[in-house]
C-alpha cells in the first residue's frame, strides 16, 4: 500500500515540464553565464613557455591558487629531473657518472628512458636519447651557440653515440652506460612526458575538461563549454614576407581526448654564412638534419609517444619517415617542400598523412 497518494495527471504533467525547463534554463546558464567560462594558466618552464585552458564553473580565488600551485609543480618536477640546462638534474648527475653500478633513477625519468628507447628501436635508432655530445657540439646544447664542428671531430662524437650502449634496468629502476662518455638528451620527449604529468595531475583534482600545451605540444581532454572538442592548429612553416618572419595557420582539427606533437626544422635552427641548421641531430651522420620535410605532426594518447615518435619521423625525412608512421600504424601528418607521390598540395606546401590520421581527421583513406 502506497505511503501517499499519487499526485493528478495534470500536477505531475506540469511538474514534468517545469523540470524540463529548469534543466534548459541551467544548460542555457552554463553555456551562456561569464561564470562558468574557460579559465587559463600559463607562464614559462623548461625553457619554453606553456599553457593550460580549463573548461569548468567558476573557481574561488583559492581554488585556482590551488590550481596553480599543482601546475608549477609538476612542471617543476619535469624540470628538475630531466633538463640538461640544470647542473643539478637528475640527467644532468647520470651525464656525469661514468661509473660501472648500474645509476637508479626516479621512475619519471626512467618511464621517459624506457619509451625513448622503445622508439630507438623501432626507428632504428631515428631517435637517439645519446646524442647529447652531438648537440652539445653543434651549439644547441647549454653551451650555446658556437662554431660548428667539421667532420672529423663528428666521428669522433658518433663513437659515443647509440641507444645500444644503454641498458635498463626495471628492477631498480636504473641505467647503465656500457662505456664511460655517454650522455643523454631528453628534450625531444620530455615536453611531452610533462604535458601528460600535467594532465594527470589536472584529473587528480576532479577536471576531465581541459586542454594542456607545453611548448607546442598538446593533450586535450573532454570539451569545450560549447561541448564541442578541443580544436587546434597544425602550423605552417615560418615563411618570410617583406622581411619579416611570420606565423601561418596550416591546418585545424579537433582533438579528441588526444595529444598532439610536432617536429620540424623551422622554429629551432641557427643560420651560419646564409645556411640554416636545423637543432634536430640526425645520429646517423652526426649532422643536423637536411632534407625536404618541414614538418610532422603525430597524434597519440598519450604526448610523450607523440614527442618520441614525431622526432623520429622528422630525423628520417618525408619518404623513410613515412614509411615508418604507416608501419607502426601511427596517425602523423606530413609538410613537405617538394611534391612527393600521393600528396596533396596546399598553397604550394606538400602535404601526405597516413591512413590512421585519414580516418581519424577525414573519415576517409589517403
Amino acid at each position: 500500500m502506497p505511503l501517499v497518494n499519487p499526485l493528478p495527471l495534470s500536477v505531475r504533467l506540469f511538474l514534468g515540464c517545469v523540470l524540463l525547463l529548469c534543466v534548459a534554463l541551467t544548460a542555457y546558464r552554463y553555456g551562456r553565464d561569464p561564470e562558468y567560462s574557460v579559465i587559463e594558466f600559463q607562464g614559462n618552464s623548461m625553457g619554453t613557455t606553456w599553457s593550460v585552458k580549463i573548461a569548468t564553473g567558476a573557481l574561488p580565488k583559492s581554488e585556482q591558487e590551488k590550481i596553480s600551485k599543482t601546475l608549477k609543480y609538476s612542471l617543476s618536477k619535469v624540470d628538475s629531473l630531466m633538463s640538461t640546462w640544470r647542473e643539478d638534474s637528475e640527467l644532468s648527475k647520470f651525464n656525469r657518472y661514468n661509473g660501472v653500478i648500474p645509476f637508479a633513477l626516479s621512475s619519471e625519468t626512467f618511464a621517459v628512458f624506457e619509451v625513448a628507447q622503445s622508439v630507438a628501436r623501432s626507428s632504428k635508432g631515428a631517435l637517439d636519447i645519446t646524442v647529447a655530445p652531438l648537440v652539445e657540439e653543434w651549439g644547441f646544447g647549454p653551451g650555446g651557440a658556437q662554431e660548428f664542428s667539421g667532420p672529423s671531430n663528428i666521428k669522433g662524437f658518433q663513437s659515443r653515440i647509440g641507444f645500444e650502449k644503454l641498458k635498463l634496468f626495471p628492477n631498480g629502476p636504473a641505467v647503465s652506460k656500457s662505456i664511460p662518455g655517454v650522455k643523454c638528451d631528453l628534450s625531444a620527449i620530455a615536453k611531452g612526458f610533462a604535458v601528460d604529468e600535467v594532465a594527470r595531475g589536472l584529473r587528480d583534482l576532479g577536471f576531465e575538461n581541459f586542454l594542456v600545451e607545453i611548448g607546442g605540444e598538446l593533450k586535450a581532454s573532454g570539451t569545450h563549454l560549447n561541448g564541442q572538442v578541443w580544436r587546434v592548429a597544425i602550423e605552417a612553416p615560418i615563411f618570410e614576407e617583406d622581411g619579416f618572419t611570420r606565423r601561418k595557420v596550416h591546418r585545424v582539427l579537433d582533438l579528441n581526448n588526444r595529444a598532439m606533437a610536432t617536429s620540424g626544422d623551422y622554429r629551432n635552427y641557427v643560420e651560419r654564412e646564409g645556411e640554416r641548421y636545423s637543432h634536430t641531430i640526425d645520429p646517423m651522420t652526426g649532422r643536423p638534419v637536411k632534407h625536404s620535410l618541414a614538418s610532422v605532426t603525430v597524434i597519440h594518447e598519450m604526448a610523450v609517444w607523440a614527442d618520441a615518435w614525431a622526432t623520429a619521423l622528422n630525423v628520417l625525412g618525408p619518404d623513410a619517415g613515412y614509411n615508418l608512421a604507416r608501419k607502426e600504424k601511427l596517425s602523423a601528418y606530413f609538410i613537405s617542400r617538394r611534391p612527393i607521390s600521393g600528396s596533396e598540395t596546399d598553397n604550394g606546401i606538400e602535404v601526405r598523412f597516413t591512413p590512421e590520421f585519414a580516418i581519424q581527421f577525414q573519415g576517409h583513406r589517403n
